[in-house]
This record gives C-alpha cells, structure tokens and sequence, in this order.
C-alpha cells in the first residue's frame, strides 16, 4: 500500500480507502435500508481491506440506518485496540435518519446528537475524520462550525471536512472559521472519475492553493467504469442502473458507449480490469490524495489494490482521458 499526508492535516492515509456505503443498505437511501452487504460479508470485505493495507474505512451515520457504523464498530470492537489505533476512521453528519425536521441536516443539535451516536455504532472514542455529507442551507455556517469546533475541542473528532460541496462553499466556510478562531475544514470527499472530472474546475485547484486534502469517491463512475455496462443491452440485475439511475443518467450516451469500449480494449491491452484502470487513472491526477473504494466483493478489492502496481506517464494520461472526449 502506498500512503500519503492528507493535504495540510496531520494524519496520513493509503491511497486506497474502503468506502462502506453498500453495508447494510445502498448508501443513505432509506428505501435501501436492510439490503446491501450483511455483517458477515462487511466483516469479511473489512478483513481483505485490513489484509491489503487499507486502514482507512468511510462509512456515515445514514448508510444502512445505521447498519454501516455498526458493522464496523463491530470489527473494531473483536479485532481490538491495536487496530483501532492504526485505523484511520472516517464517517458523515447531515442525511435523515429519523422522521423528524431535528433528525436531518447540520444544526447544532443534530451533530451533537449524531456524532455521540456514530461513535456508540463504532464501539471508539474519538473520529479521526468527521464529514459534513453536504450543506445546509438552512443552517448558518457559524451554527455548524462551531459545533464542529466543540467536538474537535472535546477530542471527539480529530479532522473536520466537508462532501459533496463546491469551492467556494469551502472557501467561505474556511474563511470564516479562520476570523473566528474555530477549526476549518482539512480534506474534502466529493465524487471524481474519468466521468465526472467536475472537481478539475474548481475543487482540486482549490485544495492544491489552501493546503485542503482530497479523497475521490466513486473513481469507477458508479461501476460504469468496470466495463458492466453496454450499449443495447440491459442493465445487469441488481446494479445501481437499476436501483438508484438517477445519479448516473447522463452517462447513457452514444458517445460515452464508444468509449467504454476504447476503454476495455485499452485495459485488455494493458492486462488489467477496466476498474483497475480507472482507479490508476484518478490516483495519476495531481491533488487527489486517495480514492474511495466501494467494493461489494473480494475480487473488487483486488481489482483495485492491483492499480497500485500501475504507473503512467503524463501522455498516457492525457490518451486515456482524450478516450471520453472523442465523437
């Protein structure tokens, strides 16, 4: 495993982290709650990650309902403290968990509320890496931030950072926590793939300026990138193009088709699985620190640890992105 120091924050993390939305449920959706990864499949998925070198789990407090932390605070609570204190253990605040308007969003009774919760689910004592899951637009950034300040101060949490923001949004939220001596947000999680380069105009610029870290999720474009969808055929049974399309709908073009299929003669080419290469194409582009890996089976693990072993050049970079950008 490779590593490296998260932006200007004070911890390190491998290049690979294990994304666990899929434990108990398909992320936050409440619809999904029950499905996804069982415990003893998580537990399982959470040994190979550990086996390979990936002491970093994501998981939030909505995924699952709850499911997601609870397995893993699980794991941690049979494999013990040694592990606890090489694992890098990161989870979110903002997506509804109960039915009430108080049970939502980034007030400060919710996170106070939430994070005493999430850190009961994941049997620890403190978050190394404590996410907003988005903005909320009816809560005041001073409300929110100094929440989050107080439990940086009670040693709850370690790092704050924000997930599916813009630039600017950081940038003033940084700002303002800067002008009134509270702790900023250190690394930001937002979705970046060969897909979906929007973190390319704004975001990674930023982080590269402010010394802000970043972690990729969805590197394989919701499994678009695995090679599991093709032009003219149905979606396979099961996957998110079936359960959840909504996110991934503008991928359903003539032009991204052609390209999937540049794609998986390149990978053959190389002797690699197309998700290898896609997750070796995000770890190549500069200011991204890690990828998270959503894997649902042992053999997406391996898919992506094997990216590691993967070097490219700067203009086998730019041929495999100009594979998208082409009629």
């Amino acid at each position: 495993m490779h590593y490296r120091r998260l932006g200007a924050c004070g911890i390190t993390v491998p290049r690979l982290m294990l994304g666990c939305g899929n434990f108990g449920g398909i992320g936050s959706a409440s619809a999904f709650y029950g499905m996804g990864e069982t415990e003893a499949e998580a537990a399982d998925l959470l040994d190979r990650a550990w086996d390979a070198g990936m002491c970093a789990f994501d998981t939030a407090d909505a995924y699952g309902g709850g499911r997601s932390e609870t397995y893993v605070g699980r794991w941690i609570a049979r494999r013990g403290s040694s592990v606890r204190d090489s694992l890098v253990l990161s989870t979110k605040v903002f997506n509804p968990v109960g039915p009430s308007p108080n049970e939502r969003g980034l007030s400060r009774v919710h996170i106070r509320r939430q994070v005493e919760a999430s850190l009961k689910r994941l049997c620890t004592d403190r978050i190394d890496l404590y996410f907003i899951h988005d903005v909320d637009s009816s809560t005041p950034w001073d409300e929110t931030l100094r929440a989050l300040d107080d439990l940086v101060r009670a040693g709850k949490v370690l790092y704050t950072g924000a997930s599916n923001v813009d630039a600017w949004q950081v940038a003033h939220a940084n700002a303002w926590a800067d002008g009134h001596g509270l702790s900023p947000f250190g690394c930001v999680q937002n979705s970046y793939s060969l897909l979906d380069r929007a973190a390319e105009r704004e975001m990674l610029p930023f982080c590269a300026t402010s010394g802000v870290g970043f972690t990729a999720f969805s590197p394989l474009a919701g499994g678009w990138l695995t090679g599991k969808y093709r032009a003219d055929e149905p979606f396979p049974a099961g996957s998110r193009m079936t359960l959840r399309p909504e996110p991934y709908a503008g991928f359903t073009t003539r032009r991204v088709f052609r390209g999937l299929e540049r794609w998986a003669g390149e990978a053959d080419r190389r002797g690699v699985a197309p998700a290898t290469l896609a997750t070796v194409w995000v770890l190549h582009q500069p200011g991204v620190d890690a990828a998270i890996i959503g894997a649902r089976k042992a053999t997406h693990l391996a898919e992506a640890v094997a990216a590691l072993d993967v070097r490219l050049t700067e203009t086998e970079t730019a041929t495999l992105t100009d594979m998208f950008a082409e009629a």
